[in-house]
């Protein structure tokens, strides 16, 4: 009988063993949590699932919190990247507080929020990321938020015909101020915008991790949890 290669370059992955795209994105994500205080615990989740029952907008996932660390630990990592769950967070952080093996569930979300960005992995027929990129956007050109240009951007880039349906809810706004036709910039923007450059620069402190961050297995395993 053959022995199937384990090799990720050669053809499909034995069982168990990560291909090499899930791999890369494992050790993108593991170096992301060595960026967030309490971050390397995550080998030490029981799959109690505490973070889902404390999740105040869990029946409007895709996959609960619990099944999120449950597929990165099969390497399902892609899949996981472009389900809506990482996305629907309402960063409340209900799932951290409650969580008994004190795991920043939610600064983890976030974490995967930021892969899946550089990836470019999102969830089809979902696009809230474009909402947090253009809110983002106007943050960074005005130094607060402008609701119109923000309304406008993202139907133009998710469904530009859905603007005529919300266009009395949108006239009703304008009518009462809620919807300001020019943008208002706020003083020292470019104070505001040095800041946020620098910060971007900051080489932040990076947790000690005693453990292998990266394995080719799946499981617990893969992340130096127990086998």
């Amino acid at each position: 009988m053959t022995k199937r290669s384990t090799n990720p370059l050669s053809g499909p992955p034995a069982p168990g063993v990560l291909s090499k795209s899930e791999r890369e994105l494992r050790e993108s994500f593991l170096a992301e949590t060595d960026r967030i205080p309490g971050g390397g615990r995550l080998d030490q989740c029981i799959q109690c699932g505490c973070c889902t029952a404390s999740c105040p907008v869990s029946y409007a996932m895709d996959l609960t919190p619990r099944q999120l660390i449950a597929m990165f630990r099969a390497g399902a990592i892609e899949e996981l990247l472009g389900s809506r769950t990482i996305w629907v967070c309402a960063s409340c952080y209900q799932c951290t507080t409650r969580c008994p093996a004190d795991i920043q569930i939610t600064d983890l979300i976030y974490a995967f929020r930021r892969l899946a960005i550089e990836r470019g992995i999102f969830p089809k027929r979902f696009p809230t990321h474009v909402f947090s990129e253009s809110f983002m956007d106007q943050v960074w050109r005005y130094g607060r938020n402008y609701e119109t240009g923000l309304i406008l951007r993202y139907f133009l880039r998710t469904k530009p015909l859905a603007l005529f349906g919300r266009r009395r809810a949108g006239i009703a706004l304008l009518r009462r101020g809620r919807l300001p036709i020019l943008p208002d910039k706020i003083e020292g923007l470019d104070g505001l915008r040095r800041i946020i450059a620098k910060a971007e620069t900051f080489d932040l402190p990076q947790e000690v991790v005693e453990r292998q961050k990266v394995t080719d297995a799946v499981g617990y395993g893969s992340i130096g949890g127990a086998a």
